[in-house]
């Protein structure tokens, strides 16, 4: 792709890499495919530390914000077997998403590796992937278990992230609806684009972080800069 002549996206010219985070950014969140693992996330630690559902929203809200996922807390505060998490969390209904063919399209017209680097694991990334019909543009998907289960926004998840992928953040772009999440990528290099998003967990954190663009639809955004 050739998005030279573009001065508004001067930046891009060099994108090897382009990086996507999953939930909420490569589907909308008006899907509401979150919300099931949202609500199957408050049930788990309801039935595992044996307390109301009202108490263990509230502990889900603040491991979420304190560190960086639910898994995390959970893990570091009451030693839950990840692997039961992620697959109790993750056992959805995935025909609330469509075919994202917009997107589709879009992608279709960028050069480059594209990555997933997603909070969930690949299992799940997958099935969202093939229901959106976008499966054949990510060869490549690192995942929380990839990442030791340390969460974006924790720059040591990015670390290792751009070791194991092997690839320059001064030549890479990164996707994300929550937007700390992009604090870090940005301090490293990544040219960054938030996928606004203003519900009431996508923006605790992100006090002084400021992304390179945003837009409301990663697909238009996309297009928007891609030349027949």
């Amino acid at each position: 792709m050739s998005i030279k002549n573009h001065p508004k996206y001067k930046l891009l010219d060099e994108i090897e890499t382009w990086v996507f985070d999953l939930d909420n950014t490569l589907y909308p969140s008006n899907s509401k495919l979150f919300d099931q693992v949202s609500k199957r996330i408050g049930l788990y630690i309801s039935k595992n530390l044996n307390i109301p559902i009202t108490e263990a929203r509230i502990i889900q809200k603040d491991f979420f914000h304190k560190y960086g996922t639910t898994l995390r807390g959970l893990m570091l505060e009451h030693k839950i077997n990840p692997d039961e998490f992620l697959a109790y969390v993750h056992d959805i209904d995935f025909s609330t998403l469509s075919l994202a063919n917009d997107l589709d399209n879009a992608l279709n017209n960028i050069d480059g590796r594209k990555i997933v680097f997603t909070n969930a694991d690949s299992s799940y990334a997958s099935k969202v992937l093939i229901q959106l019909g976008l499966e054949n543009h990510f060869s490549e998907i690192f995942d929380i278990v990839a990442a030791d289960y340390i969460p974006k926004p924790n720059p040591e998840a990015y670390k290792i992230f751009i070791k194991k992928h092997d690839f320059d953040p001064n030549t890479a772009i990164f996707f994300e609806d929550i937007l700390r999440n992009l604090g870090p990528a940005k301090e490293m290099g990544m040219t960054t684009v938030w996928i606004k998003n203003n519900d009431t967990w996508a923006l605790p954190g992100s006090d002084g972080v400021e992304a390179h663009y945003q837009t409301k639809n990663l697909g238009v955004w996309l297009n928007s800069i891609s030349t027949s």
